[in-house]
């Protein structure tokens, strides 16, 4: 087998990238573009002594789960994994990404997941669900200004004028943005050259307030002809907010610190409502809802709908009945501390980012809620020192946050750090709630704290990014 060879390959499963898989010639090859089910002639890319890697030239024999994708650029994009994957198989794929994970990984035995494991909550509506949007602009063999993604692993940007995953609103702001740049000769940033100014087009919208914000960000100290493109967006239905942040680093950071708003406000507005869930899949809607102010530069979940439904279901396996002292950990802008909040007597919440620990301050205020208190810094260190502090600390409420009811993570996606779930486990609340959105790094946890002294109770996956590989996962840990 040499590299650039056609051959013929049966699909028999799916790799945690949605590659498909294959084996020939006594080799495992993983074929992009290729479904569950299909038989392709592939051709090899790279070849390594015992696997290797291809791509789709033709489907010889499609899938049972085959679906035509929706999206026009659907395999330049990369950005949509598994949009060729029917959506009920897709759900199938990430719930079975879960259990591989816990059981491989994690060392669980496959009956204890089987019993512990519920179904996936998927969405009713696949596509249309993201409230945050990021283009990067830049100029096409022609020199026209574009806007759009990145094709999969490189910064080559692929012209997207309406991404299905994001908001129909995005397409007209796009056309308005790429109008302004072109009459006044504004360009496009070059990531070779260090030059031009318009880096990316950040845009939000609230799914509940209709809301909606523009921030530009740039190269240079200041957005020339601001005013003019004030002109064409303020128009627009719900615009709320319009902005630039200036980030003049050659760097794949796409925001920098500094942000101004030169209309409306700084921020836009948006609610998460509680949902009742009792391991159903109703999760209607309550009356509870948590107002929030996001600015540019907030980390606020891509999808409301199921972020209702995820962490209603963290909620719910939190056990709360007003009495609990309950740490949040990787909080945020306090999305879930204000959530816990509703049913706890005290929450702390931890935060590495100075901004989103403001942004949660604010959203406390916003909402009235005194009973939560917000902590800068990483939780691995936090922790550690609030530990130490507490021990030979009579005062409360310090002496019962010392032994917490509850801790809530949610960290990023390599998981938490080690020192991080060493003081966790000598503060031994009753029960830890984890969110993750990395089945490996969350089944590798998961490991750490059952082995010191928890029970994992209950695991449900969550289809917040539909289209795409990436699950999120709630689970219940009480102690023995």
């Amino acid at each position: 087998m040499q590299k650039n060879d056609l051959f013929e390959l049966s699909i028999i499963d799916m790799g945690a990238g949605g590659e498909g898989i294959g084996r020939y010639d006594g080799m495992t090859f993983f074929v992009k573009d290729a479904c569950i089910g299909d038989v392709v002639r592939a051709r090899a890319t790279k070849i390594k002594k015992n696997y290797g890697y291809a791509r789709v030239e033709e489907v010889l024999t499609p899938s049972t789960f085959r679906v035509t994708p929706k999206c026009p650029v659907y395999k330049q994009c990369g950005g949509c994994q598994i949009q060729a994957l029917s959506y009920e198989k897709q759900l199938e794929y990430k719930q079975e990404k879960v259990r591989n994970a816990l059981i491989r990984i994690g060392g669980f035995p496959e009956k204890e997941i089987e019993r512990k494991m519920l179904p996936i909550v998927g969405m009713e509506t696949p596509f249309r669900y993201r409230n945050k949007a990021q283009f990067p602009a830049g100029k096409d063999k022609d020199g026209n200004v574009i806007t759009g993604f990145y094709a999969a692993r490189t910064h080559h940007i692929i012209p997207v004028e309406d991404c299905l995953l994001g908001v129909e609103e995005n397409r007209g702001i796009l056309n308005a943005v790429q109008s302004w740049m072109t009459e006044h000769r504004i360009s496009p940033y070059d990531e070779r050259t260090g030059e031009g100014l318009v880096r990316h087009i950040l845009i939000r919208y609230g799914f509940t307030t209709k809301e909606l914000m523009v921030c530009l960000v740039i190269n240079g100290a200041r957005l020339p002809f601001a005013e003019e493109l004030i002109a064409l967006l303020k128009p627009i239905s719900g615009m709320t907010s319009i902005s630039y942040n200036i980030n003049p680093f050659q760097t794949n950071v796409i925001l920098g610190e500094k942000t101004e708003c030169i209309w409306g406000l700084p921020y836009i507005t948006d609610y998460i409502h509680l949902r009742a869930c009792k391991d159903g899949d109703d999760f209607a809607l309550t009356d509870t809802a948590i107002a929030y102010h996001i600015s540019p530069q907030s980390f606020y979940q891509v999808n409301p709908v199921q972020t209702e439904k995820l962490y209603s279901t963290a909620l719910e396996y939190a056990g709360l009945t007003g009495k609990e002292c309950v740490w949040d950990l990787y909080c945020g802008i306090g999305t879930i501390s204000l959530f816990l909040s509703q049913r706890a007597k005290q929450v702390y919440g931890v935060e590495a980012v100075p901004q989103a620990i403001e942004d949660a301050k604010a959203n406390a205020k916003l909402n009235g809620i005194t009973n939560v208190r917000f902590f800068v810094g990483k939780a691995e260190e936090v922790l550690p020192d609030f530990y130490a502090q507490a021990s030979s600390s009579q005062k409360q409420p310090e002496a019962d946050m010392l032994r917490p009811d509850v801790i809530v993570v949610d960290p990023p996606r390599k998981g938490c750090d080690g020192k991080c779930l060493e003081v966790m486990l000598r503060m031994q609340p009753q029960r830890i709630v984890y969110v993750s959105c990395d089945p490996a790094t969350l089944a590798r946890d998961l490991r750490v704290l059952c082995d010191g002294g928890y029970a994992l109770e209950k695991v449900r996956a969550f289809d917040q990014f539909g289209q795409t590989v990436h699950v999120e996962t709630v689970v219940c840990l009480s102690k023995f």
